[in-house]
């Protein structure tokens, strides 16, 4: 037992931590008598032996690796034989947390559409999420041959794909170009599946996948919104008049001189068009509501002339101007009447 006291006890822990590191090797060649394990919140422990696993140790805390590491670990040489050498194996330390990594087109994707021949330039923007899930994939593909592994290696291998996945889930169903916002939902649920069946293989799930902004090109930007604007007013004129209002309260069109004195002339003309357009729309109403009253009551009035078949009786004979009686000749001269 004193040989064992004179050796060096070491202490197994994730030495080189950083918040952006998926896992970190411990790579020691021996743990020996003595040693200590320390495992710290959001961190699990993997103990290796000739790449197989023999356990993993997730509790956070500080453990002797002798007494509360060894029994539990499967088939380790070092507990078969009472811990008597030194006994080689690696620790792999994995990062439990869920990591968020904010993602952005580098170049526009030209989405096709009919109204644009070479294709609508589109960049978009925002956040994917992801964990580690597997621990026996995750050795078996890139554990087993690397020390440690970034986010920042993940991130690169998602935006080597991801624009190919925007075309595919953009074009999908017809959306509509102008207005993808509005299917953002969609298209990031149809990312998300792609992108887990990607790295799901190397033991990590992708557990969210964001889509913050759609951009344009300036052009066709300013377009959308201001046929937004005419949508939301509705009215040509009257757009033209918050617009002017808008140039004044936000001081491009302010104070007194001539600029402010033609603005404010324009507004007045502006109001007195419609002002005239609107009174002569009414005149115009009430006159033909007054012509088509008389013509009414034209043909409402009594006829000044006794019908008999088809041919119209005077009232008074044209000879002598003596009452008709409703003969066919008058009764003072004999007139004929019809």
């Amino acid at each position: 037992m004193v040989f064992f006291r004179g050796q060096f006890s070491d202490v197994v822990e994730w030495e080189e931590f950083r918040d952006d590191m998926i896992f970190w090797k411990w790579s020691n060649k021996e743990i020996k008598k003595g040693s200590k394990l320390i495992i710290r919140p959001g961190q699990d422990a993997v103990f290796l032996n000739g790449g197989r696993i023999e356990g993993i140790f997730e509790d956070d805390g500080e453990y002797d690796i002798e007494s509360q590491i060894i029994p539990f670990l499967s088939t380790l040489k070092g507990f078969r034989f009472g811990f008597n050498s030194g006994m080689r194996v690696e620790v792999l330390f994995v990062n439990t947390k869920e990591f968020t990594v904010k993602w952005g087109t580098k170049n526009a994707i030209n989405i096709p559409t009919p109204s644009l021949p070479g294709g609508m330039p589109i960049r978009a923007n925002g956040t994917f999420n992801f964990k580690v899930n597997d621990y026996m994939a995750l050795i078996d593909k890139i554990a087993g041959v690397r020390k440690s592994y970034l986010v920042e290696d993940i991130k690169i291998r998602i935006t080597a794909i991801l624009d190919q996945l925007l075309m595919k889930w953009i074009t999908k169903e017809g959306k509509d170009m102008f207005n993808l916002q509005a299917n953002a939902f969609d298209i990031s649920k149809g990312i998300q599946e792609d992108l887990d069946m990607q790295i799901m293989g190397d033991g990590m799930k992708i557990t969210g996948f964001q889509i913050m902004s759609f951009n344009y090109p300036k052009e066709v930007q300013d377009m959308i919104t201001k046929t937004a604007s005419h949508g939301m007013i509705g009215d040509v004129s009257k757009y033209q008049q918050v617009t002017m209002t808008d140039g004044m309260a936000s001081g491009k069109v302010s104070g007194s001189g001539t600029a402010s004195d033609m603005a404010g002339m324009m507004m007045g003309m502006n109001m007195a068009n419609e002002m005239m357009k609107n009174m002569n729309k009414n005149q115009s109403d009430g006159n033909q509501a007054q012509f088509n009253q008389q013509n009414q009551s034209n043909q409402n009035a009594p006829s000044s002339q006794t019908q008999t078949g088809d041919k119209q009786m005077p009232n008074f004979c044209p000879n002598c101007g003596q009452k008709t009686t409703g003969a066919n000749f008058c009764p003072n001269c004999g007139q004929k009447l019809v």
